[in-house]
């Protein structure tokens, strides 16, 4: 009986039949990675710019903005855990992690005592980050089943964060509904199964 030859690193199945698949694993490492950056920053900012929501008509919107904060702080570690079970990892300097986000900073913009500049900036974000996600969902769709769902899952909550903000900028008809809590985030948080 012959030994097998020792091997730095273990074979992983799971990476092994998405690479067979056709998905090529290396550059949707980098998208998570660039993907994920742009929620932890996204977070970042809106915990600056939730601050400046203020006044009678800012203090309204508090509650929807934090809600997107939140939530793109559990895309972040949704998808960062994925990150690695593919072989990846996230960079080790925090300032690498704004340099790769895949979306533009979300800066507190000059007229800030102005409620809807806010809001403007806040809806970039979302828009941006929809389409990231959605690259995500149209890169792993019948090849990685794992990374599709959890993209997926991420991406109508944004899309929820959107029609949010639009509402808000444009009196559009209401599309938000009070979360049981805070954060609550409920597509990522549970399985598509529950």
């Amino acid at each position: 009986m012959q030994d097998k030859p020792q091997r730095d690193e273990p074979t992983v199945v799971g990476v092994e039949i998405l690479e067979k698949s056709g998905l090529d694993v290396k550059k949707l490492i980098e998208k998570l990675v660039r993907a994920t950056a742009a929620e932890f920053t996204t977070y970042y900012y809106y915990t600056n710019l939730r601050m400046h929501l203020s006044g009678m008509e800012g203090e309204g919107f508090k509650e929807i903005a934090e809600d997107a904060r939140l939530e793109d702080r559990l895309h972040f570690e949704l998808m960062s855990q994925r990150i690695y079970e593919l072989g990846g990892t996230l960079p080790k300097d925090i300032r690498q992690v704004a340099e790769l986000s895949a979306c533009a900073d979300a800066y507190l913009p000059e007229n800030w005592k102005d409620p809807k500049e806010i809001l403007k900036v806040l809806l970039e974000a979302e828009q941006c980050a929809i389409r990231t996600w959605k690259e995500v969902c149209d890169m792993t769709y019948g090849k990685d089943p794992r990374t599709y769902d959890l993209a997926q899952r991420i991406l109508q909550e944004e899309i929820e964060h959107e029609a949010w903000f639009m509402e808000l900028l444009y009196s559009r008809p209401s599309g938000h509904f009070r979360r049981n809590y805070p954060g609550e985030g409920p597509f990522s948080r549970k399985s598509r199964y529950e």
